[in-house]
């Protein structure tokens, strides 16, 4: 049994981490709460994912209603790509199931890490004016011909949705950073509702002490990080973002191989 200040700790840095990421980068909360707790908590991680994903709703959805309220979000192509996003999740995962398992665990964290340093070093200063020009028709082929494959590989792999949003929204569908992050957390809203409640439903009711607090930390950090990011300059958005990417990935390599 953990004691209670322990729980609050963990709890409360995994959801500044993972609110972040969420705010400023549209990241999966996954990708940061379900190696803390189960590194510091001993959490199963069935259960720790579950928690993750949950903690992920809330925030992604406080995160989009910012970036909307700020036309930084494209919800008629982010529709799109959702449906196409859910549904090859599934056949991606229906895949998996039929091939040899791979060592695939670290697929997000180093995309994290290596996306992080990329929009340091190559920062997107890509304008809504250059986004406009991109015919309606195009777009929307591009948003379930991505989706699809954003799905398949989160379903096949199990993890790295939010960051390969991020990367195909920007660097293959042409998005300025804030609508990128805007669609990539509107569309994770849904995707983390969908995965939080088929874990509970298969794994049980998870530690209702940890989910709160991951929930709480989670929204209120998601909630700071959206609200900057917004009012930031596109050069000060990719250079937080990219600091915030890299030190999660970094500190979640440390987690996952030297702790």
């Amino acid at each position: 049994m953990n004691p209670i200040w322990l729980i609050i700790l963990v709890c409360f840095f995994a959801g500044m981490g993972a609110g972040l990421g969420t705010g400023f980068a549209g990241m999966s909360a996954a990708a940061v709460i379900s190696p803390m707790l189960i590194t510091f908590l001993h959490m199963e991680p069935y259960e720790a994912v579950g928690i993750a994903l949950a903690s992920d709703v809330l925030a992604s959805a406080v995160s989009a209603y910012t970036y909307g309220r700020n036309k930084n979000l494209d919800i008629k192509n982010g529709v799109v790509m959702m449906v196409a996003v859910l549904l090859f999740t599934l056949v991606g995962s229906w895949v998996s199931s039929l091939v040899p398992s791979t060592a695939m665990g670290g697929f997000s964290t180093f995309m994290t890490l290596l996306l992080g340093i990329k929009f340091i070093v190559k920062p997107v200063m890509t304008t809504k004016e250059a986004m406009g020009k991109v015919s309606a028709k195009k777009r929307f082929i591009q948003s379930v011909i991505c989706g699809m494959l954003i799905g398949f590989i989160c379903g096949f792999v199990g993890a790295g949705g939010g960051m390969m949003m991020l990367l195909i929204l920007t660097s293959v569908l042409g998005y300025e950073l804030k609508t990128a992050v805007g669609t990539s957390v509107f569309i994770m809203t849904f995707t983390a509702l969908t995965g939080s409640l088929s874990h509970f439903a298969i794994g049980g009711a998870p530690d209702w002490r940890v989910l709160i607090l991951c929930v709480v930390f989670t929204l209120i950090w998601a909630r700071i990080a959206a609200r900057f990011a917004n009012k930031a300059s596109a050069k000060t958005l990719n250079r937080a973002t990219g600091v915030v990417l890299t030190v999660l990935g970094v500190v979640i390599l440390a987690f996952n191989y030297l702790v």
